[in-house]
């Protein structure tokens, strides 16, 4: 399919859903401020978090912004493509995903996507299938009143060729996004993309208000167990933020994060002036999925509570 025909069929799609969005700059929406007095920031939950669950067809994809509220009273979910990878384009089920979300109370912030090509790949006729490949996400996102898609911006060659490649990649995708009010974000997500450094120069080298930063609290490993400093990182990425991923392994004692500073962290985005969505994202092994998501969010509550 060509250019053409997918923005034929993206403002079909728009009209099917009752909303064509105006053409413009993407910005997050009103809510995203703190309700909580105590704390700076919302708290919402990224669906990797139950990943070991939901492969193994222990959880249902449609049951997660259920459990967010039930289990956690938690107001907002990020959505992984991984798991409705072929319901995209399906209004039926998108429907009833909104539905269960409108039913509890719960907001659509993003869709995390995987799995759909290099954004940064050098190849140009591969690069513009990437972004092609994205658009059905960004179609689905605006269907379910998100704000963003998160997406990588990766790519085989030398960090001045990829940089390249990603900001014409990236560049077509907000173009693309921007048609319907929604952001695309980078994550720093391994390779060229931990380097705090190299991503913020390829966020500014696209130079669009709707595309910007989701930074990782702990996604820095550059590659042949080298990591950059996670809170550089986050500190150079955070001016560009749109969205934040508080990444939790293990705990001690006294219910700390061991692989990061919370309060240290939370600090250096508070003075980015965020006030949005601070997403758990658990992905350690020795608790349990819902004690690992019970922890980080008391961590939260716990650190935030100290300086806002």
């Amino acid at each position: 399919m060509n250019i053409l025909s997918n923005v034929i069929s993206r403002r079909a799609f728009l009209r099917h859903t009752g909303s064509l969005a105006a053409l413009g700059l993407a910005t997050l929406p009103e809510w995203s401020c703190a309700s909580d007095p105590k704390l700076f920031f919302r708290i919402s939950l990224a669906e990797w978090s139950f990943n070991v669950s939901l492969k193994a067809g222990r959880m249902d994809h449609l049951d997660f912004p259920v459990i967010a509220r039930s289990e956690f009273d938690l107001d907002g979910v990020e959505y992984v493509n991984q798991f409705f990878m072929d319901k995209a384009k399906d209004t039926a089920y998108l429907s009833e995903l909104k539905k269960r979300c409108d039913d509890n109370g719960v907001r659509s912030l993003l869709i995390m996507c995987d799995r759909e090509g290099e954004l940064g790949n050098t190849t140009a006729a591969e690069r513009q299938q990437s972004v092609e490949n994205h658009f059905k996400w960004v179609d689905a996102a605006h269907f379910l009143g998100c704000h963003s898609i998160r997406v990588n911006c990766a790519g085989t060659g030398t960090p001045e060729e990829v940089a390249a490649a990603g900001t014409d990649g990236l560049s077509r995708l907000s173009e693309y996004a921007g048609q319907a009010g929604l952001n695309v974000i980078v994550e720093n997500h391994g390779g060229y993309s931990s380097n705090g450094k190299w991503l913020t120069a390829v966020i500014r080298a696209v130079s669009m208000p709707n595309c910007g930063t989701l930074p990782d609290f702990g996604n820095f490993n550059l590659g042949n167990n080298t990591w950059y400093d996670r809170y550089q990182g986050v500190e150079e990425m955070m001016p560009l933020a749109k969205a934040v991923s508080a990444k939790s392994y293990d705990f001690d004692d006294q219910g700390n994060c061991i692989e990061t500073d919370y309060l240290r962290m939370l600090k250096i985005v508070k003075a980015a002036g965020y006030t949005g969505y601070i997403g758990i994202e658990y992905e350690g092994a020795k608790l349990s999925e819902r004690d690992g998501i019970r922890a980080t969010l008391q961590l939260l509550k716990k650190n935030g509570s100290q300086i806002s």
